[in-house]
């Protein structure tokens, strides 16, 4: 364990490093906090371990769901960037996402169930935008493609981790426990590998109609909408 947790932030350490050379934080500032975030929280809390064991459990909550709300705000920058070719499209995503994350966040403070919650939404989200992307026959630039396989992998394995994983002494939770950090070191090897150096997303090889599509969507619900407030309008006035 102490050999995955060292490994763990000298992969961030070398994520940062690399973001900073290669000129990927600025175009993904978003991602490169939350990088930098773990990066602080794993040396925060590998500090507190041994220093102050008692106040290990309370500084792991408040960074775990720190992280959580960050990571939402990484989803976010995924969309941008996935869907920077297409604004009315991106618009319409940003707005519906952070519907389904208010949503999600007031039903897992409501039911204790914070972190799966939000977690399951950020599943959702990329496993929709990668679905769009296929369907559409889009092309993930290195970057982006990365970004998305680590954090899906990451994403996918906590929601199974919330759901399934107790705090029980079974033989199976015990195997998970080695499972979890070593698959996080997949994550960080994969944003590795494939944030080394900026590649911009290629342009696909046919036309795409999303903005098309999103457009016709939004003409039919405006004209909806105003059809909407002329008959209210007719039945408040009689």
């Amino acid at each position: 364990m102490q050999v995955i947790w060292w490994s763990g932030i000298a992969l961030e350490a070398i994520l940062l490093i690399r973001g900073l050379q290669g000129k990927l934080l600025a175009r993904y500032p978003v991602f490169y906090v939350y990088i930098l975030f773990v990066w602080l929280q794993s040396l925060l809390r590998f500090s507190i371990y041994h220093a102050r064991p008692q106040l290990y459990l309370p500084v792991y909550w408040i960074t775990e769901y720190s992280g959580v709300l960050i990571g939402c705000a990484v989803v976010f920058e995924i969309y941008r960037v996935a869907l920077a070719a297409f604004p009315g499209t991106a618009r319409m995503a940003r707005n519906l996402l952070a519907f389904v994350f208010v949503m999600a966040f007031t039903k897992g403070l409501v039911e204790i169930e914070f972190e799966r919650a939000l977690r399951t939404v950020q599943s959702l989200a990329i496993i929709a935008l990668v679905a769009l992307f296929l369907f559409y026959a889009i092309p993930f630039g290195r970057n982006l493609r990365g970004i998305l396989l680590g954090c899906g992998l990451f994403v996918g394995i906590s929601v199974i981790q919330l759901t399934f994983v107790t705090n029980t002494a079974s033989r199976f939770n015990r195997f998970w426990a080695h499972v979890s950090p070593g698959s996080y070191l997949m994550v960080l090897g994969l944003w590795a590998l494939h944030l080394w150096s900026y590649a911009p997303n290629p342009e696909p090889k046919r036309a795409v109609r999303l903005e098309e599509q999103y457009q016709r969507i939004a003409a039919a619900t405006g004209q909806r909408l105003r059809e909407g407030r002329a008959y209210l309008a007719k039945v408040v006035g009689s």
